[in-house]
């Protein structure tokens, strides 16, 4: 005997973002603000000069990757349980992309979900951890691996907000543009090897371009089943950069420039790139200040490392590789040795 379900329906997802000074909005509901000590010292009395609602809360957590954890959901969560937070009610994440994944995962989990607007305060979080509703948290296997698909309301990007970024935190802002560059638009990495980012117009444009790159991608793959996660480029080795580093040694975009240094060697190695290309890579990464070398202490571990990544399976790694500029391959049968060798090379780095 069988009874079915007729759930099928076309949910419209669709948002707008928004690159430009905050307009005054008022929200009439409850809302929090999910933020953290150092971006609230710096922005909150601007943000709050800007939004207004029926019900406005603040809601900080501790400032870090590390911070990414159970524990700071439960901090945000028994806020909102609280003061009441019910199902109309929603979150503003203010913050990086930690604060911007945290709050969109507790978003999607309180009371089996709410709505949430990001407000990205780093080159980071805006021009690609605040664009298409990945949230989650991190826990001792690794990074991101609990967390689900919520896609935000809305999202603001506000230059000002980079006015008082750090020159790391820019830096690591910057790989992710030239991720997005090298794995979809050629023209766009050639525009940045051209450009100063250090230039506000020419950073506004570069930010435009890496926003639409990624949700044009987002929008023809939201759940990541298949070109979405060449978003990751970079990601695979850079996360096992940051999980044996306790998340303290390097930024994510930091990680992330790594690990697109090793893809592109290992490109190299399997002829899907030139050496030539792989050095445009890397020059322009390392015109930002940006590390392209690590010391791979145990190749044999790091690779094993590899299997705790959401995209990999129990038997299989799945590897974002480089096709020349402007092209990638998504694929599960990269050679172990190929690997090991490229790892080698970064064993005295």
């Amino acid at each position: 005997m069988q009874v079915n379900i007729p759930l099928k329906k076309v949910v419209d997802n669709s948002y707008n973002i928004t690159i430009d000074t905050l307009d005054k909005t008022h929200f009439d509901t409850k809302v929090a603000i999910v933020t953290n000590p150092k971006v609230a010292g710096l922005h909150l009395a601007y943000l709050l000069s800007k939004i207004s609602a029926k019900e406005l809360y603040i809601i900080t957590v501790p400032d870090g990757e590390e911070y990414k954890n159970q524990e700071s959901i439960n901090t945000i969560l028994e806020s909102l349980f609280n003061h009441r937070f019910n199902r109309k009610s929603m979150l503003i994440a203010f913050g990086g992309g930690v604060i911007g994944d945290m709050t969109g995962y507790a978003a999607s989990i309180y009371q089996r979900g709410i709505d949430f607007v990001q407000i990205p305060t780093t080159l980071l979080s805006q021009v690609d951890a605040s664009v298409g509703g990945k949230t989650g948290m991190n826990n001792s296997y690794g990074k991101n691996l609990v967390g689900a698909f919520h896609q935000p309301k809305a999202v603001y990007i506000d230059p000002f907000f980079l006015t008082t970024l750090p020159a790391r935190e820019f830096g690591a802002g910057v790989a992710e543009i030239v991720k997005m560059a090298v794995t979809f638009n050629r023209k766009f990495f050639e525009f940045l090897e051209n450009a100063d980012l250090n230039n506000p117009e020419v950073l506004q444009e570069a930010i435009k371009q890496a926003v639409a790159t990624k949700a044009d991608v987002v929008a023809k793959d939201e759940k990541e089943h298949g070109i979405r996660a060449a978003l990751n480029y970079g990601h695979t080795f850079g996360h096992v950069i940051e999980n044996e580093t306790n998340y303290k040694r390097f930024l994510h975009g930091e990680a992330v420039a790594i690990g697109m240094v090793m893809a592109n060697e290992t490109a190299v190695s399997m002829k899907l790139m030139s050496k030539d290309e792989a050095s445009r890579v890397k020059n322009l990464l390392e015109k930002y200040d940006l590390p392209t070398s690590y010391s791979v202490q145990s190749s044999d571990s790091f690779y094993e490392t590899f299997f705790l990544d959401k995209k990999s399976s129990d038997t299989t790694i799945t590897f974002i590789i480089p096709v020349g500029l402007g092209d990638v391959s998504i694929t599960d049968s990269v050679d172990k040795q190929i690997v090991i060798s490229v790892l080698n090379q970064f064993g005295d780095a």
